[in-house]
């Protein structure tokens, strides 16, 4: 294995220069991805001032033409209550260059069975307090990371005060990254729009800055940086607003989230080990959109019985009628409509505690009856809200939860939704964790909504099905400026926000709410293709679904909803995607259209295996709205050219597959 790629570049050159002629003031360390293409270089300088130090790293992408530097000089450091770990750190030990490989399955992801590998490095510090800071690094294929551990035992009491974490992004360049919200009464929930190929370098529009996961193009390649294995004693991390020279700096949770009653800064014992800064890097889309780098680096499963874990599509009232949960009947028909279509799952959503004309048990018991499992909501707060929706008080205290989650598990419920969380503090991701923990011991899978992004819970507790943390279609009803933006932004979530986890954005409304949609029917009916979440809450009317065509109607009664494979096969953030994703040996395709002009584009899986297929296709009928849908022979060199609407999209799949004649 070659792990110094860079040894024969110019920057290394002029780096090694600089080591002989001053070599006291400069350590630096190489970790290169087994691939060779990327390299982390951290470097250790003594600065002029009597004790002062520079701590900082940069990221390289070999191109073939030589290293290209995807991320420029970027400042580490941390700060606890007790001591400085920013700016006066002394070197005191290194770890041999280790090789790291595991494999893995993953229930609720883009793909299931998981290989990876990787070089792994710690660096030990000193800072002038003689007290420890190991900084760990990885390289795999599609990525590098690092983390912070403070590596001593002590069961004292210690507290992280601020960061000095950087990701200075090579100018000129363009941006698919969303402000962190302004804190209100439903915020922050990572529901913002994403910029459309803003600027690298433009200042947040408010004061609470940038939030993960954040895209940039730059240099003829792609960056996105993020985080993964948030523990339950540390905050989730965000961007500062203010971005000098294209460096963007971590930002602690604001003051004013969960309603004042959390504190921003996280308290450990010793060893603490911190959350991986992940930093994705490739000169191609398609190698991060298939990456599943933020489940790598996450801790493995410890769910040991997944018997109980089945991914699902569910009815879902609420979309088309708010008040609907407070009403035993109207919920009825969503049980209905699930039983009839083949899916798994219905859930009983807010307010469901003041149900007429019935109550939950008895619609439990209906549901089951109908061999349908139901999925029942609850409100995160607690004091960390005040969010009216009930049920209330029953997911912030440990013993009570755990006496709601004997009760839905003794009544026959399979999954809860949580919703409104608000906060990135440090007690709030405890919660998020308590919950998990909790509900794997009474088996109930996990759906959560106005959280956090993804940060690859989901390989430690398979049971976290979905997680929301983004603008979905429920703002057809609270937003006006969400039709419009709806058809580009949903082109930028699979490069962005459902990249780094499974995502319940609740797709497929072909009628409108109360702001009236511009997307097609084959736009929507693409969605649960382009987007990915093993609990698939489809959105609309009883009737709109009993009303479609039948061939619409048996796509949507199959659908998957985890996969075993996905490929991006064309697109561009803001633009137009084409995604291909596979389950049981089944092929399934969507694309979808972010302009308001027609385009052709091409249909082709050279991956595929070899053999002869029947290409089901559906694209947008000649009048709209309305569908058109028709079959194709189909094989691993086929090119179709499909016609994309404006606003539009197709969906389809591969059946009726032959053994290739010899």
């Amino acid at each position: 294995m070659k792990v110094h790629f860079l040894r024969n570049s110019i920057f290394l050159g002029l780096i090694t220069l600089i080591f002989m002629a001053c070599e006291p003031k400069i350590r630096t360390w190489e970790l290169s991805s087994p691939d060779e293409k990327l390299a982390f270089v951290l470097t250790h300088t003594k600065l002029d001032q009597i004790n002062k130090t520079e701590l900082t790293y940069q990221v390289f992408l070999e191109t073939g033409e030589g290293p290209v530097e995807m991320i420029k000089p970027s400042l580490l450091g941390i700060s606890r209550t007790d001591g400085n770990f920013t700016n006066a750190l002394r070197f005191e030990s290194e770890t041999e260059i280790n090789e790291f490989s595991d494999s893995y399955e993953l229930i609720s992801s883009k793909k299931r069975h998981i290989e990876y590998s990787g070089n792994e490095l710690t660096i030990t510090f000193k800072n002038d307090s003689n007290q420890l800071l190991a900084v760990d690094l990885r390289a795999l294929n599609d990525g590098v990371a690092f983390r912070y551990r403070f590596p001593e035992n002590d069961e004292s009491i210690y507290t992280v005060t601020g960061e000095k974490t950087s990701f200075k992004i090579p100018m000129p360049g363009k941006a698919w990254i969303h402000p962190y919200d302004t804190v209100t009464k439903y915020t922050p929930a990572y529901e913002t729009y994403y910029t459309n190929g803003s600027e690298i370098g433009e200042n947040s529009p408010g004061d609470q800055g940038w939030a993960f996961p954040a895209l940039f193009e730059t240099q003829n390649a792609w960056v996105l940086i993020t985080e993964s294995n948030l523990g339950d004693n540390f905050y989730g991390g965000h961007l500062q607003p203010i971005v000098v020279d294209g460096t963007y700096v971590i930002r602690l949770p604001e003051k004013e989230e969960a309603m004042g009653t959390c504190v921003q800064e996280p308290s450990s014992t010793l060893p603490w080990i911190m959350p991986w800064r992940v930093i994705m890097v490739s000169d191609n889309l398609a190698s991060m959109v298939e990456s599943t780098i933020v489940q790598d680096l996450a801790d493995p499963n410890v769910v040991e019985d997944l018997s109980w874990i089945k991914p699902g599509r569910a009815s879902w009232s609420w979309w088309s009628d708010h008040d609907s949960p407070q009403d035993f009947e109207k919920l009825e028909t969503f049980v209905d409509l699930a039983a009839d279509m083949g899916w798994e799952y219905t859930l009983i959503d807010a307010n469901w505690n003041i149900m007429k004309r019935g109550n939950l048990e008895q619609l439990v018991e209906y549901s089951l009856s109908k061999g349908v499992d139901p999925l029942v909501w609850y409100n995160s707060g607690g004091p960390h809200n005040e969010v009216g929706e009930q049920l209330r008080d029953a997911m912030h205290i440990k013993e009570r939860r755990r006496e709601e989650f004997a009760k839905l598990n003794e009544l026959g419920v399979k999954g809860i939704k949580v919703d409104f969380f608000q906060s990135d503090k440090p007690e709030i991701i405890k919660q998020y964790h308590d919950i998990l923990k909790d509900a794997m011991e009474y088996k109930i899978l996990i759906n959560f909504h106005g959280c956090t992004v993804p940060r690859g819970w989901e390989r430690k507790y398979p049971h976290l099905m979905s997680m929301e943390a983004v603008r979905g279609a429920e703002c057809y009803s609270f937003d006006a400026r969400f039709p419009d933006a709806a058809p580009w932004y949903n082109t930028i979530l699979p490069f962005t926000r459902n990249l780094v986890g499974p995502m319940d954005y609740t797709p497929v409304t072909f009628s409108d709410q109360t702001y009236p949609h511009i997307t097609t029917y084959g736009h929507e009916i693409a969605l649960p293709v382009i987007f990915q979440s093993s609990l698939l809450h489809f959105a609309d009317r009883v009737s709109v679904f009993r009303e479609l065509p039948e061939f619409a109607s048996t796509f949507l009664k199959e659908m998957p909803v985890s996969w075993d494979e996905t490929k991006l096969l064309a697109g561009y953030p803001g633009d137009y995607v084409i995604l291909a994703r596979e389950n049981n040996g089944t092929w399934y395709f969507g694309g979808i259209n972010g302009k308001d002009e027609s385009r052709t584009v091409e249909l082709k899986l050279p991956f595929i295996r070899e053999g002869s297929y029947l290409a089901e296709i559906i694209t947008d009928g000649e009048k709209d709205p309305s569908f058109m849908y028709y079959k194709k022979p189909f094989n691993n060199t086929t090119i179709l050219q499909l016609e994309m609407k404006p606003f539009g999209g197709f969906a389809g799949r591969l059946t009726d597959f032959r053994e290739p004649e010899e």
